[in-house]
């Protein structure tokens, strides 16, 4: 089967919305299926605004059916609601294709936390994007739960993996000059509250990996810490086992493969009782959730690190693979393209019950 994916997350980016597409393809193509990719690197784009590491790409409705067409898909994921996700879209809508879209990332508490929108008008074009798929695959229950409560009619769960050879208790550490160690991995922004973690009082030392709008801020005001930019492959997961407690203080994220990663080292994971957590951690010993990050930080010191890396060996690519093959709609063959006058007729029933 021939799979297309239209993203408008692929590299160079480094995040948890690549490494899913990535490790999701390898394990397609294992499996014995084609996958082609949609992505900002084959058009001119423009850096996005606040974001300038992710790229918007340029181009047009025309283009966007020749991409199309050359590759001709037997099923089409669309992964982003980004422009080429939302021109993928209208390309579906106007052939009566069926196509699945996923939720990767709670980004209507992201735009509130950062220019104070409404969430709920942001939630309602989200509704009106994904609505008119045939399912709309989120990474854990509890955000599957939310987005049916909040009027998405597809959703369905697609769950996420980690690469258990890569990420090992085995391997190389790095130097540590006092324990014990709190790490943080991800974007520094506002939206992932770094900052709650950086202002918590614990002892030994605070390690920072990654990068974002908030770095130069934090590193000024936060000396103490050290701070390591992005790292992937071999030298993160050397960070992950070589700290003793991850600390995750987002509570926006849908999943967070940051803690999956951690886990898989047999590094504990801290965080706040809310939605990615709960699901990523659950009631194992994976790690501790409590209301005062602190607390969670100081009892995960305690948790044995085999068992921790037990919780991480629940979470593979190959059955997150097969949920997603699962929800994947067969093109039919010969389809008739409609007329822009016929366009969108289930996502303006959509809208008109918002």
């Amino acid at each position: 089967m021939k799979i297309l994916i239209v993203s408008d997350a692929w590299e160079p980016q480094v995040n948890g919305v690549v490494r899913t597409l990535k490790m999701t393809r390898r394990e397609l193509e294992l499996k014995g299926h084609q996958t082609e990719l949609i992505s900002p690197l084959g058009f001119r784009s423009i850096p996005c605004p606040t974001y300038p590491e992710i790229s918007l790409a340029l181009t047009t409705l025309r283009e966007m059916e020749r991409q199309i067409d050359r590759i001709a898909p037997d099923c089409l994921h669309i992964a982003t609601e980004g422009p080429l996700g939302w021109l993928a879209r209208r390309v579906a809508l106007r052939r009566q294709w069926p196509f699945t879209t996923a939720y990767h990332s709670r980004f209507p508490e992201y735009v509130h936390a950062r220019f104070r929108l409404p969430v709920a008008w942001t939630y309602a074009l989200l509704r009106r994007f994904h609505n008119a798929a045939r399912f709309n695959l989120a990474p854990t229950p509890a955000i599957v739960d939310d987005l049916k409560a909040r009027g998405f009619l597809g959703a369905r769960l697609w769950s996420r993996g980690v690469d258990l050879q890569l990420f090992s208790p085995a391997g190389e550490r790095d130097v540590v000059a006092k324990r014990p160690v709190f790490l943080y991995v991800g974007r520094i922004a506002v939206e992932k509250q770094v900052e709650a973690f950086l202002r918590l009082d614990l002892p030994g030392e605070k390690w920072v990996a990654g990068e974002g709008p908030e770095r130069r801020r934090l590193q000024a005001r936060y000396t103490e810490a050290r701070w390591l930019g992005v790292l992937d492959g071999a030298a993160l997961a050397s960070l992950y086992r070589s700290a003793d407690v991850l600390v995750f203080p987002s509570v926006t994220d849908t999943f967070g493969l940051v803690m999956v990663e951690s886990m898989a080292c047999g590094t504990p994971v801290a965080a706040f009782p809310v939605p990615g957590p709960t699901d990523v951690i659950g009631d194992s010993s994976g790690g501790v959730m409590h209301r005062d990050l602190r607390e969670a930080c100081l009892q995960a010191l305690t948790l044995p690190r085999d068992q921790v890396r037990r919780r991480a060996e629940q979470f593979t690519w190959s059955a997150a693979a097969d949920q997603m093959l699962a929800a994947l709609q067969r093109i039919p063959r010969g389809q008739v393209e409609r007329t822009d006058a016929a366009i969108d007729a289930r996502t303006q029933a959509t809208m008109a019950g918002e």
